[in-house]
């Protein structure tokens, strides 16, 4: 996978890209990132990229001139993009399964916001999918856009030491994941449930499946259908190399 990201603020990105299991895997070039600064496709000397609304009102625009010029060179060099993905608030809600739809493209370009967002006339024609991550407003799309970048990449094959955990993750079954535990077996007078250290491996998946059904009807029920999820089975054979310590 390749992201192209434009960005009025590169140096809010670059850290973070750099950091954990997002940055070992561009540097194992598992996926690639490239970050554009928007100013350098700017049309004046000053290197303005923004400017007042029409009508009136608080807050600056980002003009349409720099970001299509900056969107077209990117076609002319990389070719079409899969999407051009604007980061905003009334986008669609960022989820699970579009993490997972998206992480299956080849090549992605991010446009991320300023001040009061971009051009409407660039959002119409340039722009073929838009993303918010909840709702709420940060102060740029920059944050947005590393949440988008680090889901995608951790989905990619060879970016996590072992490929089964992102398989296991919350909302992948539009289930909460069960709770975890690790050594000691008991601490300050809690013990880890008796299931876990049972080695039954089936045991152990009914187990967590009804603690992740449990758990999501007490903390998001919204994700539950009643009439399907609280009958549904669990997986009935183990992984290859599933194993109890």
């Amino acid at each position: 996978m390749t992201v192209d990201l434009v960005t009025a603020l590169p140096e809010v990105v670059r850290g973070p890209l750099e950091s954990g299991v997002l940055g070992r895997a561009l540097e194992e070039d598992t996926a690639t990132v490239r970050v554009h600064d928007l100013r350098a496709s700017a049309e004046d000397p000053q290197d303005q990229i923004d400017d007042y609304p029409f009508g009136g009102g608080g807050g600056m625009v980002l003009k349409p001139g720099p970001l299509v010029r900056c969107l077209e060179a990117l076609e002319d060099k990389h070719g079409v993009p899969d999407d051009v993905i604007y980061l905003t608030p009334d986008g669609e809600r960022f989820t699970q399964k579009s993490a997972n739809q998206l992480s299956r493209k080849e090549y992605i370009v991010l446009v991320t916001g300023r001040y009061k967002g971009i051009d409407e006339r660039v959002r119409r024609r340039w722009i073929t999918r838009e993303v918010s991550i909840g709702d709420y407003v940060l102060s740029g799309g920059e944050l947005p856009a590393l949440v988008l970048i680090d889901a995608l990449v951790r989905l990619q094959p060879g970016a996590l030491g072992d490929a089964r955990s992102a398989l296991t993750d919350s909302f992948q079954d539009d289930l909460l994941g069960a709770p975890v535990y690790t050594r000691p077996a008991s601490f300050r007078g809690m013990d880890v449930p008796e299931v876990l250290r049972s080695g039954d491996h089936e045991r152990i998946r009914r187990w967590r499946f009804d603690e992740s059904v449990r758990r999501t009807r007490a903390r998001r029920p919204d994700l539950l259908d009643e009439s399907e999820k609280l009958d549904e089975e669990a997986p009935s054979s183990a992984p290859d190399g599933d194993k109890t310590a």
